[in-house]
């Protein structure tokens, strides 16, 4: 008897720990997840709001975004220039700026007049080999049906036959186009000229704007998410120029029609992972074929699959692991999500976008690593 009244002396005394209601433990989590969905739904509907803004001012957003990209790959010229040459900001951004039109329009102006006068003779090439190839199918050991052969020839044919002229005479077409794509191409430079003429005095009025506090973590964020850009713009551009020369050097030498010109498409392709190196390499290949036949396209295939073996096990994760810290399966993602979105461009901005998002998700999760310990050290010390 004794021993039971001490057993329930022991579980009701003072100090042992009172036991919680398992409906409270309940509605405890229930509040939690509650909470933290409408945290999501909240982030979710912001996210469909923000890409509503910027389709609706696409028109903006796309020469703001792209002279930021421009000048993370011409500051460093245009800072030689101001600081060793002792130029002013406005001369030394001028200079900057002149100097790469003039390279751009040199390159503009050496590929392409070859590409167009070549590329109605492509065209008869390339129908001449769609006709091969349905014969080579249609025998041993394929043996494919002749109907669904003529039918996916004729309609290959037709649509070559149809857009030839289009293609031989430009790219864009229609008076808007053409007005849009200037627009944002002079909207692109005029903003590239400020932002390397006054790019220093922006963040000390962004903090003098908002205050210290915020101010602070403005100027960090936006200087690494600046470092991150220009790093990887670097990086890359030292990639593209890579698959560009090498590439091109193997094309000119199995004898390709319009060399260049897909060495150029190749450059530029770098740009969109995984799916501008597979659509510049499978033109190079298809080109070869018509012009050159089989084997030779063959070992076209061969040199773009060596160089872009070595740019994907070498070059690649170096630029990943250094600069992007990304996994390649979020690039694919972001490179697909934006091409859904807002077409090549999208695909072209993708990369550069998620890289500046990841940086600040990742201050975001230093802060609350920070503020995590100090609660912790201060309950330590509270102890």
């Amino acid at each position: 008897m004794d021993a039971e009244k001490g057993m329930l002396v022991s579980e009701h005394s003072p100090g042992a720990a009172p036991e919680r209601d398992r409906g409270a433990l309940i509605g405890s989590g229930a509040f939690w997840m509650a909470k933290w969905s409408l945290v999501i739904v909240a982030i979710a509907a912001g996210a469909v709001v923000l890409g509503w803004l910027v389709a609706q001012l696409w028109v903006i957003f796309l020469p703001v975004l792209l002279a930021v990209i421009l000048c993370t790959v011409l500051w460093p010229p245009a800072r030689v220039l101001m600081d060793r040459a002792g130029l002013p900001p406005a001369v030394a951004a001028l200079t900057t700026l002149l100097l790469f039109l003039a390279i751009a329009s040199g390159l503009i102006a050496l590929i392409i007049p070859p590409l167009l006068s070549q590329m109605p003779a492509l065209i008869d090439q390339a129908t001449e080999g769609i006709t091969r190839l349905q014969d080579w199918t249609a025998g041993p050991p394929l043996n494919l049906r002749q109907e669904q052969l003529d039918r996916f020839a004729d309609s290959l044919v037709t649509a070559m036959r149809e857009r030839s002229s289009a293609i031989a005479t430009g790219v864009v077409s229609g008076v808007s186009t053409v007005g849009s794509v200037l627009v944002t191409l002079v909207l692109t430079v005029v903003l590239s000229f400020f932002v390397l003429k006054d790019g220093r005095k922006f963040l000390p009025w962004l903090v003098g704007l908002t205050g210290r506090r915020a101010g602070r973590h403005l100027e960090t964020v936006l200087s690494r998410m600046w470092d991150n850009l220009g790093g990887f713009i670097r990086a890359q551009t030292g990639v593209a120029l890579i698959d560009a020369v090498f590439i091109g050097a193997g094309l000119v030498v199995l004898g390709v029609p319009l060399a260049p010109a897909l060495a150029v498409l190749t450059f530029i392709g770098a740009f969109v992972p995984f799916i501008g190196a597979f659509v510049a390499g499978a033109l190079a290949v298809l080109i070869a074929l018509v012009a050159n036949g089989f084997v030779n396209a063959l070992l076209v295939l061969a040199v773009i699959i060596a160089v872009q073996q070595i740019e994907g096990n070498v070059l690649q994760p170096l630029l990943q692991s250094r600069v992007m810290k990304l996994h390649a399966a979020v690039v694919l993602l972001a490179v697909t999500a934006g091409g859904a979105l807002y077409g090549i461009v999208g695909a072209f901005l993708a990369v550069p976008t998620v890289a500046m998002l990841t940086v600040l998700v990742r201050y975001i999760n230093e802060q609350i690593d920070e503020r995590a310990e100090g609660e912790a050290n201060g309950a330590e010390s509270g102890a």
